[in-house]
């Protein structure tokens, strides 16, 4: 069977930063429970829930796996270390499954694939990767996310 790595937040998993899911029916119905693997970056790199919120500041995914941004919380603490350790975690298990397909988060600082937050605390949308979405993409794993699947449908 296919395996799948998701956004534990999109099958009902309470882990968001503000302590809620983002449970998506088109997610949990398009897909067998036993071919998901459920990850959250987030807390995989040690940050506990709720959260202050974050956004990348100064670029996007990439530029942080390159050193080049910081992933900053509103209360101006860097997590850059706890988003870059999380992300290499569900790397490991992405791999370890031999997953080739994630369905990710939108938005997210770690899981958006295609939009993130601008770094601004605005709510203003940028084209770009969360820091597990971007090193997903480096090692060939395919992503979307749950909005794009909620756009199929």
């Amino acid at each position: 069977m296919k395996k799948i790595v998701i956004s534990a937040c999109l099958i009902g998993e309470k882990c968001r930063y503000n302590g809620r899911d983002s449970k998506s029916d088109v997610v949990t119905n398009k897909f067998e429970a036993d071919s998901l693997i459920q990850i959250c970056p987030e807390q995989m790199g040690g940050l506990s829930t709720p959260r202050p919120a974050a956004e990348i500041v100064g670029g996007d995914g990439e530029a942080v796996l390159d050193g080049r941004a910081r992933v900053i919380t509103v209360d101006g603490e860097d997590k850059t270390e706890a988003f870059l350790g999380g992300a290499y975690r569900a790397l490991e298990i992405a791999q370890a499954h031999g997953a080739t397909y994630a369905i990710l988060k939108s938005k997210s600082p770690s899981c958006g694939c295609g939009k993130i937050y601008d770094g601004s605390f605005t709510g203003k949308l940028t084209d770009s990767d969360g820091v597990t979405a971007a090193l997903f993409r480096r090692h060939g794993i395919e992503i979307m996310t749950e909005e794009d699947l909620e756009n199929e449908a």
